[in-house]
């Protein structure tokens, strides 16, 4: 099988998955949760390991203790409560888009005076009016926001792949 079949196949593949992730958003959601709560889990377990084993002083390593403690704990409650971590996940995500758009938004301004602005204006403006739709449908997007967001981004990954496919195969010939 040439490189740009198996490019192609990976992007079909991640296509197919978007399909069914979008199909059913609200076990994609906890799922995202779950994996989620397991990585927290490893990387405090890592964290508290390198707090113990640092050379660092002993409020270094006792910070790192502390921070591994709190992803472990952290991500214990998202393995045992995934609707409350796609809750927490969800609102954090709210945050980041209104606060990410407000700063854009601010930037532009600052760039009214170059080409910049209009794209900008309209990056800023799309995060926040995001963040409010999110914040005014809560209760429906903390089932489904994840979900979604992880079914696009199979779709984009999926095109994305394919386009290398054909990309490396036009090269080819």
């Amino acid at each position: 099988m040439s490189d740009s079949a198996k490019w192609m196949l990976l992007g079909a593949l991640s296509l197919v998955f978007s399909i069914l992730v979008l199909g059913n958003t609200v076990i994609a959601t906890m799922a995202v949760t779950t994996l989620t709560g397991a990585m927290l889990m490893v990387s405090g377990v890592f964290q508290v390991v390198g707090g113990v084993t640092s050379d660092e002083s002993m409020g270094s390593k006792l910070f790192g203790i502390l921070m591994g403690l709190l992803m472990g704990v952290l991500g214990t409650n998202f393995l045992f409560n995934p609707l409350e971590g796609a809750i927490s996940l969800t609102m954090l995500i709210l945050i980041l888009l209104a606060a990410s758009g407000i700063v854009r938004l601010v930037f532009a301004w600052k760039l009214r005076s170059t080409g910049y602005f209009w794209p900008m204006i309209l990056s800023g403006a799309i995060s926040v009016l995001l963040a409010g739709y999110i914040w005014t449908n809560f209760a429906a997007a903390s089932l489904t926001f994840l979900g979604i967001m992880l079914g696009i981004e199979l779709m984009m990954n999926g095109f994305g792949l394919i386009v290398i496919g054909l990309s490396s195969r036009s090269q080819n010939n």
